[in-house]
């Protein structure tokens, strides 16, 4: 299950997303607003991601956050590991975040192949989605 953390960066993705084009930067405040995340919150995650090159920053009267790069460049894996950490559901299966289970042996385990089965399958989704993916949609206008 994902974390609110990570609903939260993903909803600001999107919104900084369909803004990519314009090349403006968005004010936190704006993003806050429109998405309903509590601000103090989003800083430190928009932060976290400027710190690992998804976004990035600018001060001043026309300041604000813009994505680093095409939100077709940035993988819903990259983000949910940034806020997240592990996407596996236990660390003995994680790529990036492996560590062994207590009081387990992994010879003998039979959860832990299931585990990564169900690992390989959410990454195929995650890895081939981007944050493009998730950009809202356009209602029509109903007359």
């Amino acid at each position: 299950m994902l974390s609110q953390k990570a609903k939260y960066a993903l909803q600001a993705l999107s919104y900084l997303a369909a803004q990519y084009t314009n090349g403006n930067p968005v004010l936190i405040g704006t993003i806050a607003r429109d998405r309903n995340i509590p601000i103090k919150f989003l800083e430190a995650i928009l932060c976290e991601l400027k710190n690992h090159d998804v976004l990035i920053s600018s001060r001043g009267r026309s300041g604000g956050y813009r994505l680093s790069m095409a939100p077709k460049n940035i993988t819903l894996a990259k983000v949910i590991r940034i806020v997240d950490g592990p996407i596996a559901l236990l660390s003995c299966v994680s790529l990036n975040f492996y560590k062994s289970c207590d009081n387990c042996n992994q010879l003998s385990c039979g959860i832990n192949p299931v585990m990564a089965e169900a690992r390989d399958a959410l990454l195929k989704v995650l890895e081939k989605r981007t944050v493009k993916d998730i950009m809202d949609k356009e209602l029509p206008l109903l007359v």
